[in-house]
């Protein structure tokens, strides 16, 4: 979130600078540097703030560092805390971070669980104002292009959204040639069988998936 956002968003809850920083636990002089861009917020207060504003978590931090091994519990409790439906009985009590971040950590899984691999399409389609330019760059580095574009292709198609179309195009112009899974380690039968059997929308990024869009329950 912007420092004029956050000017934007108290002005229209009509509160002082005094009772936004009384509910967030600092004080007014350190809330009217956030506003004024002199301080940013750290991920714990930007959480606060989109509790208090009930704003989209794409305005959290992004770092470019992320967890080598996460457990596929941690990835499902991540997923749920960005409101994912086929986890909602995990989302209590778990922390919200921004969803261009998760998606990146996701996709630089070799074997991601099919469940949080199946939400991934969603995570696009529910926050399609995530910042591509940055998870583009991000998944260009790591060579994870034609997976990024797989999920947006798929939340395109099954969420009818043509605002996607833009992010895209963006990554077919990236497109690699090698061929891909889409985070699942695969033995050689399986590779063939894939290679016969995918999906149209895999076919279309080189990957070894049979995940089509619809098949995705919570993309509507």
């Amino acid at each position: 979130m912007t420092s004029e956002q956050l000017r934007q968003a108290r002005f229209k809850q009509g509160q002082t600078q005094q009772q936004v920083a009384a509910r967030l636990g600092v004080t007014q002089a350190y809330y009217s540097m956030l506003e004024s861009g002199a301080r940013k917020p750290s991920a714990e207060l930007a959480r606060k703030l989109i509790r208090e504003y009930h704003v989209s978590p794409v305005v959290l931090p992004v770092s470019e560092t992320t967890m080598l091994n996460p457990t596929p519990a941690f990835l499902a409790r991540e997923l749920a805390a960005l409101d994912y439906p086929g986890f909602a009985h995990l989302r209590r009590g778990s922390k919200k971070v921004n969803p261009a971040q998760f998606l990146l950590l996701a996709l630089k899984q070799n074997n991601l669980e099919a469940r949080v691999a199946e939400g991934l399409p969603w995570l696009v389609f529910r926050y399609p104002d995530m910042d591509f330019r940055w998870l583009t760059a991000q998944a260009r580095m790591n060579n994870l292009q034609n997976r990024l574009g797989f999920t947006v292709t798929l939340a395109k198609i099954a969420g009818h959204n043509a605002d996607l179309e833009g992010p895209e195009q963006v990554l077919t112009e990236s497109k690699l040639a090698k061929e891909d899974t889409f985070c699942r380690e695969l033995n050689e039968p399986e590779r063939r069988w894939l290679r016969e059997n995918r999906s149209e929308e895999a076919r279309q990024w080189n990957l070894l998936s049979d995940l089509r869009s619809d098949q995705l329950r919570y993309v509507a």
